[in-house]
Parts: C-alpha cells; sequence; structure tokens
C-alpha cells in the first residue's frame, strides 16, 4: 500500500467526488429541515496512503478503516499529517486493542463489555493527541457503541438489551468516552430499506438518555446516507462514492 503521489488529473477527480459528496449531505440535510450538521467520514479502507493524503490536502480529515493492520501502516505512512484521524469503524478483536490505542483517534465498533475493558486498559496513562482529537478537546479516546440493530448473527455489534452495560462500563472509564452509538442496516439493493433500522438506532439513542448522553450517531453509507440523515444521523461512512472501488486485500486481519 506505498504512498505514491497521485497525479493531478486524479487529484481533480478525486475533488470533484468529495465535492458531489459534500453537496448530497447539505442537500439531504436541508431535506431534512437539519441545521446541526452531518460529518462526513471517508471510508478509506483498501485504499492507499496517498488517496487519503490527496483527501487530506483538499481538506478531509476524518477518515474510516475497518482492519487494524491498514490503520497501523496508513498511520505510519501518514504521520507528517498533524490533523489526520483514523476511525477504527470495523469489528475489533481485544487483541488488537493495544495497536488501536496508538493510532486511533475514535473507535466506533465497541460491541462488548470485553472490549470496553481491554481499550480501557489498553489506554492506561495515554491520551489521544491534541491535533487528532475527534469529537472534542477530551483527550479520552472517544467510542460508539455498535449495537447490533438488526439481530443479523453474522455481524458484530451488541444486542440492544446489553446496550446499557456496554455504556455505563464505558462511562465509568477513565480512558474512554463513549460519544454515541453506531449500526450496520442488513444489505440490501433497496436503500429506503435502511430507514426503519437507522430509526431504531435513533430510538434506542433517547432510550439512553438521547443527544444530551450520546450526541453521535454514526450510520449511513454512499447507497443510503440520506435516509440516515433524514433519521438523525450526525455521521456518515462514505468510500466508495469518494474513492471508488476499493483495492483487493493483500492479507486477512481483524
Amino acid at each position: 500500500m506505498a504512498d505514491d503521489a497521485i497525479t493531478g488529473a486524479e487529484l481533480d477527480a478525486l475533488a470533484t467526488r468529495l465535492r458531489a459528496v459534500t453537496d448530497r449531505i447539505a442537500a439531504a440535510s436541508t431535506a431534512a429541515g437539519r441545521r446541526d450538521g452531518v460529518q462526513l467520514l471517508a471510508v478509506s479502507k483498501g485504499q492507499p496512503a496517498s488517496l487519503l493524503r490527496a483527501a487530506y490536502s483538499l481538506g478531509q480529515r476524518d477518515f474510516g478503516e475497518n482492519y487494524v493492520q491498514e490503520l497501523t501502516q496508513k498511520a505510519e505512512a501518514l504521520r507528517d499529517l498533524p490533523e489526520l484521524r483514523l476511525h477504527v469503524i470495523g469489528h475489533l478483536q481485544r487483541n488488537k486493542a493495544k495497536y488501536v490505542v496508538q493510532h486511533a483517534s475514535a473507535v466506533h465498533s465497541v460491541d462488548s463489555l470485553a472490549l470496553v475493558e481491554e481499550l480501557a486498559r489498553r489506554m492506561q496513562g495515554r491520551e489521544v493527541p491534541e491535533k487528532k482529537r475527534a469529537f472534542g478537546a477530551d483527550p479520552r479516546l472517544p467510542v460508539l457503541i455498535e449495537v447490533s440493530i438488526a439481530g443479523e448473527a453474522q455481524k458484530s455489534g451488541c444486542p440492544p438489551a446489553e446496550l446499557g452495560a456496554v455504556l455505563e462500563a464505558a462511562e465509568h472509564s477513565r480512558s474512554l468516552r463513549p460519544v454515541g452509538l453506531m449500526c450496520v442496516p442488513p444489505l440490501t439493493e433497496d436503500t429506503g430499506a435502511s430507514r426503519p433500522y437507522f430509526d431504531a438506532l435513533a430510538r434506542l439513542r433517547d432510550e439512553h438518555g438521547g443527544p444530551t448522553r450520546l450526541p453521535e450517531l454514526s450510520m449511513g453509507m454512499t447507497a443510503d446516507f440520506e435516509h440516515a440523515i433524514a433519521a438523525g444521523s450526525t455521521l456518515v461512512r462514505v468510500g466508495t462514492a469518494i474513492f471508488g472501488t476499493r483495492q483487493p486485500r493483500p492479507s486477512k486481519d481483524g
């Protein structure tokens, strides 16, 4: 995953796609009567570091990575970018937490008490660097609890019934800061079919303290983020519409 410079034409094309996505976000926010703003997380899994560097040059600061090995490699390759913020959005195994705390600005996929405990343990004595802090100036590691909103066995996420306990454990930690909830609806060609799951996550947030306790809702991707914004998403995770088709992964990682 070399950090080779991209051509001027490639940069222009990236700028056009990035602008198209931000325009879609703005239009969806207006249509939903939203004035609170919606953050764009550029999902960069499987993309070379050069594309992240190019997007950074265009003003994008927050990027989503699914795999810890990729996150670590890109953090090293792009360590000269002081405000680069890498978010973990894929399933995180506890044995990878020690690498995540070295490089991540936030973790969106916390799904169990055990993972909360491991991340908290690994973050002891650490702070997120000031220029890499996501969701405010707090030096603790921000975490979002991933909820298995559709109950799909093949997907990660904590069951809704366990959300309260996971949230309380994160809140009691001195090194983690729970900031919201995340979900991944079932894959479907009907983008509107995701809306009930987005609504369900918003209701679940309301049942657990609302925006005061959990200000962020990480939901919505390239095909369906307009529906997510209408349901109250504060952060959309968009990859293909910005970077194009992902490159094949060279090896497995968790």
